[in-house]
């Protein structure tokens, strides 16, 4: 999974980071969820904001969690009070 770390951290820095989202790319992304549910993974974390450009995580089988989104509802809980 040394690979998939490499991999991913290339889609986010020369990819989504500078706007480009391939499906290629999400494909590969799908298929390395897919590695980690079959070792055992019971939910998905997008664990840098960027994920959420390429995927949506009512796509996942997994649940998922897109803490871009997270964070911003917890901000707007917090102004709100």
């Amino acid at each position: 999974m040394l690979g998939d770390r490499d991999r991913l951290h290339a889609i986010i820095y020369d990819e989504l980071c500078v706007g480009v989202v391939r499906p290629e790319s999400k494909a590969e992304v799908l298929a390395m969820i897919a590695r980690g549910q079959a070792a055992g993974a019971d939910g998905v974390i997008f664990g840098c904001t960027e994920i959420g450009l390429l995927l949506d995580p009512a796509e996942l089988d997994l649940p998922a969690v897109d803490t871009a989104v997270a964070h911003c509802e917890a901000a707007v809980a917090f102004a709100l009070g």
